[in-house]
């Protein structure tokens, strides 16, 4: 079946691109695997007119609003493999099935790679969290942890002492340099520098930091940068550009969201090195609207 748009993804980014496409009264096709990034959290914050919302919510309005549109279908399940064709794009499914579409939008996110500490993925989202604008004003005000994922961390624990008194675990990666601890100093950040052996719920709704040789810390949430991949390898089977970040890849993209690939747009956190949902829904609409103009103009 062949479509004006197909968009892979959708969660925000591209929810918002297909809603774009959809207003421009294209027949659109948002395929859907179900495996938003932030599903882990249980709200969502600093998302404009939406704070304290939970995503999934958010998420489940915005697909219902869309689907109001007569020219757009969703359909759930995982698009493994992406091709140009002589009419456009052809994206196939996992159980075999095949579409076609003249533009395509991947809004397919990234995966989050998590130091390798026990107990780490099963408070990820709870009370180990990575961003200060999304989830630092509900913790602030108490004992906080960075862990340590390289030198960068440095930069992070000197950000999140703007939200409390701050312990930057440097998980026996690195010591600081003099002046990296004059930096520190400044933020009244405590360096800790032994391998942390261990994360646990302490049973007050916050944190219990283990190292070895069975020395603990107790902090209010611990914050951490993991390295990000990409969550489809569609962009890579299209020979989509790259650019290499100190946290991972993200796919180039100009401003109206085209990458390298003519017709081929990108948008959310797979298309840009800073995350969150306010960025994601702006990128795709960008990304909706372009792809809707090149149909027009192209």
């Amino acid at each position: 079946m062949q479509y004006d748009v197909i968009i892979v993804g959708g969660s925000f980014a591209g929810l918002s691109a297909a809603m774009y496409a959809a207003r421009g009264r294209r027949k659109v096709l948002v395929i859907d695997a179900g495996q938003p990034r932030n599903r882990f959290a249980e709200h969502s914050h600093g998302f404009f007119g939406q704070d304290g919302r939970a995503p999934s919510d958010i998420l489940d309005e915005a697909r219902a609003q869309l689907l109001a549109y007569p020219t757009v279908k969703v359909i759930d399940g995982c698009a493994e493999r992406a091709a140009v064709t002589g009419t456009g794009f052809e994206v196939e499914m996992d159980n075999g099935e095949g579409f076609g579409a003249t533009r395509l939008v991947l809004a397919t996110g990234v995966r989050d790679i998590l130091p390798d500490v026990p107990g780490l993925v099963g408070q990820w989202g709870k009370t180990v969290l990575h961003c200060p604008y999304c989830h630092g004003y509900e913790v602030a005000g108490g004992p906080l942890g960075v862990l340590a994922t390289g030198p960068m961390s440095l930069h992070q624990a000197e950000l999140i002492s703007d939200w409390g008194d701050v312990t930057l675990f440097a998980d026996g990666l690195f010591e600081p340099d003099a002046d990296q601890a004059r930096a520190l100093e400044k933020r009244n950040i405590r360096f800790e520098p032994d391998k942390v052996s261990e994360v646990l719920d302490d049973g007050s709704d916050g944190l219990l930091i283990r190292f070895e040789g069975n020395r603990s810390a107790s902090v209010r949430a611990l914050f951490t940068a993991p390295r990000n991949e990409m969550a489809s390898p569609l962009a890579e089977q299209l020979g989509c550009a790259f650019n290499e970040g100190p946290l991972g890849r993200a796919i180039v993209v100009d401003d109206k969201q085209q990458t390298s690939v003519p017709g081929v747009f990108a948008a959310g956190d797979a298309a840009r090195m800073t995350h969150n949902i306010a960025f994601a829904v702006s990128g795709g609409a960008m990304a909706g609207v372009a792809a809707h103009q090149s149909l027009v103009f192209g």
